[in-house]
This record gives structure tokens, sequence and C-alpha cells, in this order.
């Protein structure tokens, strides 16, 4: 650890295949087919350890649909809530299917994706989510199609659909109750349908999950209506895998001890700050001990990963290790107060670190400003 460059991306290439061969274990049982959601993780440089056990990927942009179709292949599904036109260009040139979020946008549409199977994202008005800022079926959602006249004059130009309904969804029983009730209000379109995607959202690998019964559940689903079900994992997929390891610069103490590190949680760490939710550490323990503030060095004030009690007093120069830091996290990294961005690295199963990738200097200037005329 105390070799490695810092701030850093740690993935844990034994962890890593733990969830992997969960994930498989779902797919062989379930039939469904499952597809990485690159908007959570897109670290494509273990994309090899992940290719035998997943069937390709999903995207939300053209940059992550190319992305899958070049660094990951097999199947590769294109959703957006909005395209342009440019945009359903470039995708469907990457795209085995290339789903709709309205009406509208699949009328205009269509007509340019001749060769590529289309579909189209229903909205069910149910959804299993704790968190308002992403409940897909929140008052006033634009995500996906509520009218059934619309799915109605989509059928002729669609041969499946996406429902997405779940985020951090542990609760199988919550998830069957809601399926069942999708299949009894969506039906007739869903005899007519050759595949579903469910979309993602469900803790598939925490170790408590009920992935037996789930896999009967779609198995059951697939056969009841003669679907191809695809599942899009992305939390679940990474979840326990990566660490952010960091190194203490600086102790101060208003009340409390304040250990700084050279991370940003906004830089760094955004959805714990969206989420208003503590990063975990190593090496702390329940009782007694040390306890700290762990902050990170850019100037927003709140800027805390959140607080612990640490076995050792701290000393500058020690490392933090920060838990679960894979999901939305690479992925939404920014430069904030210039802050170096983390560096991404894998922890063989040997013990044996290879870094991935490293930003520069460069790299942020060139994200601010190229001297290109139009």
């Amino acid at each position: 650890m105390k070799k490695l460059p810092t701030p850093c991306y740690l993935i844990g290439e034994k962890k890593l295949h733990k969830n992997m061969e969960k994930l498989a274990a779902i797919r062989e049982q379930s039939g469904a087919r499952l597809l990485l959601a690159l908007k959570c993780f897109a670290a494509w440089g273990v994309f090899d350890l992940m290719k035998p056990y997943m069937d390709g990927t999903t995207s939300s942009s053209y940059y992550e649909a190319r992305l899958g179709y070049e660094t990951f292949g097999k199947e590769t599904h294109a959703y957006s809530v909005a395209y342009s036109s440019e945009d359903v260009k470039k995708v469907s040139v990457f795209s085995d299917k290339i789903i709709f979020n309205s009406l509208s946008q699949l009328q205009q549409f269509y007509p340019e994706c001749s060769g590529v199977t289309c579909g189209i994202r229903i909205n069910p008005g149910v959804s299993y989510s704790d968190f308002d800022l992403a409940d897909p079926a929140r008052t006033f959602s634009r995500l996906g199609v509520t009218s059934i006249t619309d799915i109605e004059a989509a059928m002729p130009m669609v041969s499946g659909a996406m429902v997405h309904f779940n985020c951090e969804n542990e609760d199988v029983a919550a998830f069957e109750q809601m399926l069942a009730g999708i299949s009894l209000k969506y039906g007739a379109f869903l005899e007519q349908f050759d595949w579903m995607s469910l979309g993602g959202g469900i803790s598939y690998t925490e170790d408590h999950f009920d992935s037996v019964r789930f896999a009967e559940i779609i198995k059951d689903f697939s056969q009841k209506f003669g679907l191809q079900v695809y599942l899009e994992p992305g939390e679940a997929a990474v979840a326990h895998t990566t660490t952010l390891v960091t190194t203490v610069l600086d102790i101060v103490e208003n009340t409390k001890k304040i250990a700084i590190v050279d991370a940003s949680i906004e830089a760094h760490m955004l959805d714990l700050l969206i989420y208003r939710e503590s990063a975990t550490f190593e090496g702390t323990i329940a009782q007694g001990g040390f306890p700290y503030q762990i902050a990170g060095r850019s100037c927003l004030a709140a800027d805390i990963f959140g607080e612990g009690c640490f076995q050792n007093e701290l000393q500058i120069g020690d490392t933090i290790v920060i838990k679960d830091a894979a999901g939305y996290t690479m992925v939404k990294k920014n430069w904030f107060n210039g802050l170096k961005m983390p560096s991404v690295a894998i922890m063989r199963t040997d013990g044996q670190i290879d870094v991935l990738q490293e930003s520069s200097y460069t790299d942020y200037k060139r994200s601010l400003s190229t001297k290109l005329r139009i």
C-alpha cells in the first residue's frame, strides 16, 4: 500500500472475481443475460476479468456505447434520456439495441435505425428506492413512457422494452411483488415482446441476498411471456471490490481531531456528498481507539468523508483506506480545485499491484480549453 501513488482507486482482483461468480450463478440459474452498466463503472482496464461472466454492456451516451463496443464487446445496448440526431447516427454504429425514453424520440429516430433493434423504456409508476433523488418513479418523472396509448403506438417499431424500477434493492420479496404488478399491467405487451430489460439497482452480490429465489422469479417471468430477460448490474458488479487509498497530509483540532487526506469527497467520491452518506474506513474499531474525522483537501467546507475510531493514533504520512469506492466514483470524478485525479490500480491475486491509469497536469489543462476554431 505504501508504495502506491496516492490518491488511488485500488481494485481487488480476488474480490471482483467473487462478485462475478455470484452474478454468473444468477445468469446460469435464471437464463438472463447480464449487461454491465457503464454509467456506474467503466474502468475498462479490468473488463477482461469481467467478460467471461457477463454478456455485454449497457450505456447512457455515445461515449459509453463506443467504449463498451471497443473494450468489452459482446452485446452493446444503448439508452439515453434524450438523443440528438447526431447521437443516434453515432450510437447506431456501435449498438445492437437502442432503447428510447419516449414515444416522440422513437418516432423521430426510428427511420434512422435500420439494422438496429429498437426498444422503449416503460415507467411502471412503481419503484424501490430510499432516495427520492434516484427514484425513477418519482412525481413528474421524465424517465420512460407512462401512457398505455403511447406503448400501443410504439409496438410496431419495437421488439422489447426496458423497465428500470430499483435502486439498491436487497428485498427479493419487494422485487417479486413489483414485477407481478408490472406483469399484470403490461401482460398484453410482454406477450408480444422478444426481450425485456429489468434494469439494474438490485444488490445481487450482497452475502444476504436471496439469489436463488431471485433467479427463480426471473426464470418464471421469462418463461411465462417467452422473453429473453436482461439484467443491468452496475454497483452490484463492483460492490466491496475497490478502495480509495489516501495519505494523511495534516492533522488539525477543532473540538475533535481532523485528519486531512490527499483526496476529496466532492472530486473523488461525489455520491457520498450527493446522498449525504459517510464513508467507512479500514483499521477502525467499534468502540474505544482514537476518534478522528477524515476530511478532504478541497476548499468545500463540508468536504468530509466521515468519522471513525482507529486502532492507532494517526500521524502525518499515514495511509487511510476508504472502503467501497468503485460504484459511481471513477465515472464521476472531477477536477474541482485542480486536485490531482486518483490513479486507478488493481491488486492481483498474487499481491502484485498494476497501475492501470494515471492523470497529469496535461489532462487537467486539456479538459478545460483547447485551441480549436469552429
